[in-house]
């Protein structure tokens, strides 16, 4: 007696399979465009990877540059570290050496007796630093109001680097460095508003002391 084996059931057509029909007869009817777009597929890439690899030669290259402009800092050669870190500033821009290299110059700006040029330097810059710079660079440009007579630009800039500061240490002297350039511009209510948020919010802070102090003052007492 013949047996009669059974037939393997017909594989269930899949989503892929028509969508790889339509695309074989797309590109089979567009034979040039689909050229040109393969092309300008394979041009993007080979721009990200010579991108990508540019930038970290710019990174190193730059970082070496900063090494150099700051040992000329420490050995207090002002002339050369600024002129050194203008440098990596103007031809390195937006590597992280050159966001370290503009603090640092302003830093010797300051140190120079240059508080405007400091200013030119940071005030631009600030509103734009990542957040690894950006409180560091409003406390420079605090700084340098400071010395140029400008108290309540000083404290503007404080206040915006205490609310970009991570650390609370860091946030607690940028607020107290803020309430003593609002007393010194006489805003009292913005002086008192920068110390009670010490005393409120960072209690823990070297800093809350002198703010409790400042308060009283400022306050007569008055809660």
């Amino acid at each position: 007696m013949a047996t009669h084996t059974a037939a393997p059931p017909a594989r269930p057509a899949t989503q892929v399979e028509p969508f790889l029909e339509r695309a074989r007869a797309w590109v089979g009817a567009h034979r040039r465009l689909a050229t040109w777009v393969v092309a300008a597929l394979v041009v993007g890439v080979v721009l990200v990877v010579w991108t990508l690899s540019s930038n970290r030669r710019s990174e190193g290259i730059a970082s070496r540059q900063l090494q150099g402009a700051r040992y000329a800092f420490e050995s207090q050669n002002l002339p050369l570290a600024a002129s050194e870190l203008a440098r990596i500033v103007e031809n390195y821009s937006g590597t992280h050496a050159a966001q370290e290299a503009r603090l640092l110059l302003a830093q010797v700006r300051l140190q120079q007796g240059q508080p405007q040029q400091a200013v030119e330097v940071l005030r631009d810059f600030a509103p734009g630093a990542s957040n690894a710079y950006a409180a560091q660079a409003y406390g420079l440009l605090g700084a340098s109001y400071e010395n140029l007579g400008r108290p309540r630009e000083a404290a503007e800039a404080y206040q915006e680097g205490a609310d970009e500061a991570r650390m609370d240490f860091l946030k607690g002297q940028m607020l107290s460095d803020a309430g003593r350039a609002w007393t010194a511009a006489g805003d009292t209510a913005r002086a008192v508003a920068a110390y009670r948020r010490i005393v409120d919010q960072l209690p823990e802070t070297g800093v809350v002391t002198e703010a409790k102090v400042r308060l009283g003052e400022l306050t007569k007492g008055a809660p």
